[in-house]
């Protein structure tokens, strides 16, 4: 089978399945990114082919500011065509692609390979309401904030008005798209590695800025997102730091995450960190909070070993890779009761749910747990048995991955009603 894997930050969701299917011999597996991306991929499998297209330019400061991210994704499909029709004429014609739509590089690929399936990596359709706009009323979004996000949605319709199946990882994050949509949607999360991210002991974690260190049997409250901001409750578990502090006086904070903004508005003249602890005006004891910044990912594990409570708290929105792997390290994860989170973790059983807005429930949630570590290891065994059920990389997610792409080409796509 020849397949084409597109995404404009490769191999991103794609980091497991691409080698794992280029490892076959009867494949012949090609990835098409961003020429500055593509290049940190080498070396991924020394059977996956890497072609690279140049970054092209972004919208025009004439255009209409709701259709920046429209102008910028067609330029990007023309950049992605342009690299296409290269690796067409020199012999490479896919019998599947594989594309994450949301930049445009989808939009023109079918036009180049008409015989090809193209299966969509389909992670978020923007809502003006009902998800992650206008949540948080601490942050609410204009009207004009809900218009350019509906027609943002023309990028990703276009693309699924060509395409013969897609892939969601949360049955939540499937539900966002157009009901027409959904019966052509699978299931299926990227996967996590439990074989890699699995409980451990840690004899030494070195605290930055010569603070000591740490080891299991600490107390230790983990936190952690690609950037510290509100999107994934960063403001919420600041104002409840105090409190834990306080209770906890030998308890350490760890919180892994950049300065910089992901999703929602940046701050001016400052970072979200910086108003957060400006916020709690001398009623926190920095030297046991230890922000970690952005860290290599033996260390992140490391983190997660050593939690004795990890606060995951998110908008509606795309449920992060950390909560299941903290699951997968056997965290006792307390999460925000938000419709991703609900999906994987049910209140008591594997974990803990609180309201995402009160920094006191979530305060006396972590107290509570912190002092009463083994009536909570329960939890923590059952949220490791939930991820080796239902998201382990090699025994759940790349047979599934597999047997969808496999569905395509053999015996034609077979709508999903579940």
């Amino acid at each position: 089978m020849r397949i084409l894997f597109v995404h404009q930050n490769f191999p991103g969701q794609f980091r497991h399945l691409a080698p794992a299917l280029a490892a076959q011999a009867e494949n012949q597996v090609v990835a098409l990114g961003d020429e500055t991306n593509i290049r940190a991929a080498a070396g991924l499998h020394p059977r996956l082919g890497l072609c690279g297209y140049p970054a092209p330019a972004g919208a025009s400061a004439q255009t209409h500011h709701y259709l920046h991210s429209t102008e910028s994704a067609i330029r990007r499909g023309q950049a992605v065509a342009r690299a296409a029709m290269t690796l067409r004429d020199k012999g490479f014609s896919p019998d599947v692609i594989y594309a994450h739509p949301a930049w445009g590089e989808a939009l023109y690929l079918k036009d180049i390979f008409p015989s090809a399936k193209l299966l969509l990596f389909l992670e978020f359709f923007y809502r003006p309401h009902g998800s992650d706009m206008n949540f948080d009323p601490e942050y609410p979004n204009s009207f004009d904030d809900g218009c350019k996000a509906r027609t943002r949605n023309a990028t990703q319709l276009l693309s699924l008005a060509c395409a013969d199946g897609g892939i969601s990882p949360t049955h939540w994050q499937r539900a966002q798209y157009p009901r027409e949509f959904q019966g052509m949607i699978h299931v299926v999360h990227d996967g996590i590695d439990t074989d890699v991210v699995r409980p451990g002991v840690v004899a030494d974690f070195r605290l930055p800025d010569d603070r000591g260190q740490l080891a299991s049997g600490a107390e230790v409250i983990t936190f952690v997102a690609r950037n510290l901001e509100p999107y994934r409750g960063f403001h919420t578990f600041m104002r409840a730091l105090p409190t834990i502090l306080a209770a906890r006086p030998h308890a350490h904070v760890l919180i892994v995450g950049g300065d910089d903004v992901s999703y929602g508005r940046r701050l001016e003249g400052e970072s979200y960190r910086a108003k957060y602890m400006r916020e709690s005006d001398g009623r926190l004891d920095s030297r046991r909070i230890h922000f970690l910044g952005k860290i290599p990912y033996s260390v992140f594990l490391d983190v997660l070993r050593l939690s004795s409570a990890h606060v995951y708290l998110t908008y509606p929105f795309v449920l992060s890779w950390s909560m299941l792997e903290a699951m997968s390290s056997g965290c006792l994860v307390i999460g925000s009761d938000t419709p991703p989170v609900r999906e994987v973790i049910v209140h008591g059983r594997n974990g803990i749910l609180v309201d995402f807005f009160s920094a006191t429930d979530l305060a006396a949630a972590v107290v509570d747990a912190l002092a009463h570590p083994q009536s909570v290891k329960p939890l923590r065994d059952q949220a490791r048995g939930h991820i080796l059920a239902r998201y382990d990389l090699t025994r759940i997610a790349l047979p599934q991955q597999t047997a969808i792409i496999d569905e395509l080409t053999q015996a034609g796509w077979t709508e999903k009603t579940r």
